[in-house]
């Protein structure tokens, strides 16, 4: 019998990539979706599998409709990929963003305990969470969180709320802080996005500029399709843990512009780059590396796209949507 997955965020950047894997290992999938009145489905469409998804109705800060799913369709595992999770609207939204990324998470594990104790829970973290604090330059599973920003601080209420209800309740749950993963799919609000699209504007003569806000700040960066598989190894081990997943080195936002210009032919990028502080924060991150050791050792995990195809990926697959 088929195993049956719930994904939530299932119309985001990561949801699409990882029902794309299960779907390969022949799993039912579900896709918890918000009831617009008309979802958008284009990210799954990208990867052709809308019609392979079964969807379901919910909201994360509905717990009434969270029991009903759960109690409804009993699922072997459970993927939270969710969230207001861009940075920037978390300090305009801080109480939408606490509502869904922190009580969300209490709600969905509310229901599983109730409906579906043995089922197995994955928590989407983030490196955010750690702001600047790091251990010898790096971020891993031992390092102190200290975010700075809403979003930051209520995805490590998430954090330890699946901590505690592992420990208390004796459930399968995991935590899975990643850095930041990036694709065709990311949403253009973004800043590897906005710079993708700007650049394929630019090489199509649509735009003349890109405005930007801290050029300085260093990202580990890799590939989202990558990163669903350390989220399903997870979920496929003995005993569940908490486990850090990133590359192991970053890059600045001017090298991802620099390499974005680069590929399309302008190396005088900076003629084309206006600093804008609008889109600046109100508390800067400046440095993030993960130390992936042990989701590599353990999980057997291992990025397999490097900083500059996921920068050409990215700009090849933007030229050709505007292209078309």
């Amino acid at each position: 019998m088929a195993k049956i997955a719930l994904i939530t965020g299932i119309l985001g950047q990561d949801g699409p990539y990882l029902a794309q894997l299960l779907l390969k290992k022949d799993y039912k999938v579900y896709g918890l979706i918000r009831r617009y009145s008309k979802p958008n489905f284009e990210n799954l469409e990208y990867l052709n599998i809308h019609n392979d998804v079964e969807y379901v109705d919910g909201d994360l800060a509905d717990e009434a409709s969270l029991l009903n799913v759960i109690k409804n369709i009993r699922p072997d595992e459970v993927y939270n990929l969710a969230a207001q999770s861009f940075v920037g609207s978390s300090w305009e939204q801080a109480k939408l963003t606490t509502e869904i990324n922190a009580l969300g998470v209490l709600f969905l594990l509310n229901g599983l305990k109730f409906f579906c104790p043995t089922a197995k829970f994955y928590q989407a973290g983030t490196s955010e969470m750690f702001g600047n604090s790091n251990t010898n330059g790096y971020q891993d599973e031992n390092t102190n969180f200290h975010p700075r920003s809403p979003y930051g601080v209520s995805k490590i209420y998430a954090h330890w709320m699946t901590v505690n209800f592992r420990e208390s309740y004796n459930m399968f749950t995991c935590n899975g802080t990643l850095f930041n993963h990036e694709s065709p799919l990311r949403g253009i609000q973004f800043v590897t996005r906005k710079i993708t699209d700007s650049v394929a504007r630019i090489k199509l003569g649509l735009e003349k500029e890109i405005r930007l806000g801290n050029l300085d700040s260093r990202r580990d960066w890799g590939f989202a399709g990558d990163y669903v598989e350390a989220m399903y190894l997870m979920l496929q081990q003995e005993k569940p843990d908490d486990y850090v997943v990133g590359t192991g080195e970053n890059h600045s936002v001017k090298e991802f512009v620099e390499l974005a210009f680069k590929y399309i032919g302008i190396d005088d990028w900076k003629k084309y780059v206006k600093k804008d502080p609008r889109f600046l924060r109100p508390a800067e991150l400046h440095e993030l590396k993960a130390k992936p050791d042990k989701a590599r050792k353990i999980l057997g995990w291992n990025q397999t796209t490097s900083f500059k195809d996921l920068v050409k990926m990215m700009v090849d697959a933007d030229i050709k949507r505007l292209s078309s």
